[in-house]
């Protein structure tokens, strides 16, 4: 019976830049097809990590794997299964979209009609004989995202990819790589401080802060197991000093001057049976009231006071 190998395997891994515990002890495997998330802040370790998977730095401890070899022994060998996509790239301004992809398929000689199958890929077709130095932001990234994938990589690496982008171009990129996980049998490690992002694209999560996984699972299980699942934001007509003391029985965060606060349920309608009994019983009035599911960045907070994005 063959033993199961992930595709990408990261045990116990540390790395600190002089006083700086950029990443401690972390492990994590991914598996063939698998698109998994390292969602948390800047300065989490998130571009470290990445950049150790990816042969730029070395782990001071732990091992690192890809489809079971390392970088020191197969370096040559994982160059050409691997794509990568950084935070910024630069392109020679007067090449051409065509161009510039024809130009990095030649390091792996490739075909024309693989150039022109990326074209298609990423979008680009209309945009193939533009300059890059006319190119929008999110026509570079995605530019960018087109020569990670040109050698067709069984793992393609992409940091924070949009970042600084618009909200449309972010999701011009989401719809590649919707595309890509449809269509190929690619695993995918994705860098991010957007929560929706790894929400919409990703089937595993980690969730990172200074070095060290907080939390990792699928969203409905980092969700359900370690938060409650639904919130209520409300504000009141009065405001009560003594509210944080009568509102003991219950999961509330309370802002006294503003007169609001959110109240977390894992029970939606028994949690509001209770809470609008005791707001009658209390002669407390309700101004403002909204329900929602808990979301990522919600949990991030409840775990460290802020949020995912600052």
């Amino acid at each position: 019976m063959l033993e199961y190998q992930p595709v990408v395997k990261v045990e116990n891994v540390y790395k600190s830049f002089k006083n700086v515990k950029a990443v401690s002890g972390i492990s994590f495997s991914i598996s063939q097809g698998q698109f998994l998330a390292l969602l948390g802040p800047n300065g989490a370790g998130k571009t470290t990590m990445v950049e150790m998977i990816e042969g730029i730095q070395q782990p001071d401890s732990g091992r690192i794997s890809i489809v079971g070899k390392n970088w020191k022994n197969h370096s040559e060998e994982l160059h050409m299964i691997i794509g990568l996509s950084l935070q910024e790239t630069h392109f020679v301004d007067k090449l051409t979209v065509k161009e510039t992809l024809l130009m990095f398929a030649s390091f792996y000689k490739l075909s024309h009609k693989r150039v022109l199958e990326v074209v298609d890929l990423v979008s680009l077709n209309e945009k193939s004989k533009a300059y890059v130095v006319n190119l929008s932001g999110g026509q570079r990234q995605r530019l960018a995202l087109g020569i990670a994938l040109l050698n067709n990589p069984r793992v393609l690496l992409l940091d924070e990819p949009t970042t600084g982008l618009d909200p449309n171009a972010r999701r011009e990129v989401w719809t590649i790589l919707h595309r890509l996980k449809e269509e190929t049998g690619t695993s995918l490690l994705l860098t991010t401080h957007y929560m929706e992002e790894a929400e919409k694209l990703c089937d595993y999560i980690i969730i990172m802060d200074h070095g060290k996984v907080l939390l990792e699972g699928t969203k409905d299980e980092l969700l359900h197991k370690n938060g409650q699942n639904s919130r209520i934001c409300f504000t009141l007509k009065d405001n009560p000093v003594s509210f944080n003391t009568k509102f003991e029985k219950f999961n509330i965060t309370w802002n006294q001057d503003a007169c609001d606060g959110i109240l977390e349920l894992q029970d939606l309608n028994e949690g509001l049976k209770a809470f609008f009994s005791f707001l009658g019983n209390n002669n407390l009035h309700i101004e403002n009231f909204e329900s929602r599911h808990m979301t990522l960045d919600d949990l991030f907070i409840s775990l460290t006071g802020r949020h995912l994005n600052e």
